[in-house]
């Protein structure tokens, strides 16, 4: 596509993402605060397009169908909830704006991966950022379910799935405790990786309460912070749970096969049996989503209990 056509369909998105706002009705309008600001709704959205899994998981977990979702990276777990009929519009880095125009959304949310979007779906469709702080992601998860229970009115099935999440870390909370310390593991492209208390699985740390096995950890890397086979001998966590990062995105798992050598064989997390595979796509894709968090703290409940 040219430069030239590309703007022109852009524009040509935008005029009708407008009209289309400025014939909504204005009736019960809400003021939603988001991440990049606030958007005002009117009444209870109908048509819901989500450029985020992290967003469908919740929405899902509510009741909530949408009508749009992103074209790439769907979670294996969510497939059942996956409407047949619902428009790809994107992938999760790049939305499709003209595709978003066209179905004259009554709301648009964008997430973690998706929210540089913003500033161009705003004037599209009324659109918030659910985005949440990696190192809080029990309090971001809580604070979602709540919003996204107040914009369609099921504020009662949000305080019941939110009572769930309390439950459930506070029961795995319960069985981590005295277990010693834990070290997120996340393997990429035949390369090693740690995930520390600000990463995408910070609940582990920060609210399950398990004690990191490193002081510091630079989690700014989407393959964790770079570490080698001596240096988590050395560290030698009492547990390793594992992110295979590759599985995540799609492609060919490999992280049991590179784990097994004979260093890692060595740390005490091997020797005594105490490593968890957790699911890769709800660790590194969905991250923030319901069903996702309650899948993992599932998994680590499991692994600890034995």
């Amino acid at each position: 596509m040219s430069t030239l056509f590309r703007s022109t369909a852009v524009a040509a998105a935008l005029f009708a993402g407008a009209l289309s706002m400025a014939t909504s009705a204005i009736a019960q309008d809400k003021v939603i605060a988001h991440a990049q600001g606030e958007t005002t709704i009117s009444g209870v959205p109908e048509k819901v397009l989500v450029q985020d899994w992290a967003a469908f998981d919740n929405l899902s977990a509510l009741g909530v169908t949408v009508a749009g979702i992103p074209g790439s990276n769907a979670p294996g777990y969510l497939a059942p909830s996956i409407p047949a009929d619902a428009a790809k519009i994107g992938s999760l880095q790049e939305p499709d704006f003209e595709g978003i125009a066209a179905l004259e959304a009554d709301l648009y949310i964008v997430g973690a991966r998706s929210r540089n979007a913003y500033e161009t779906a705003k004037e599209i469709a009324p659109t918030v950022d659910l985005s949440v702080d990696n190192g809080a992601i029990i309090d971001g998860l809580k604070t979602n379910l709540t919003k996204l229970g107040d914009i369609f009115g099921k504020q009662d099935k949000a305080a019941e799935l939110i009572a769930n999440v309390d439950a459930k870390v506070a029961e795995v909370k319960a069985a981590a405790e005295g277990k010693g310390t834990a070290l997120v593991v996340v393997t990429n492209a035949g390369k090693l990786g740690v995930y520390g208390p600000d990463s995408r699985v910070s609940w582990l740390y920060n609210e399950v309460g398990m004690p990191s096995a490193l002081a510091a950890v630079n989690d700014g890397d989407h393959g964790g912070d770079a570490v080698t086979f001596e240096f988590l001998l050395e560290t030698n966590p009492d547990w390793v749970f594992v992110v295979d990062r590759d599985a995540g995105v799609g492609n060919e798992g490999g992280a049991k096969a590179l784990l097994d050598n004979e260093l890692f064989n060595q740390t005490t997390a091997a020797k005594e049996g105490n490593i968890v595979y957790v699911d890769p796509q709800a660790a590194y894709i969905t991250m923030n989503g319901y069903s996702a968090v309650m899948l993992l703290l599932d998994q680590v409940l499991s692994g600890l209990n034995g």
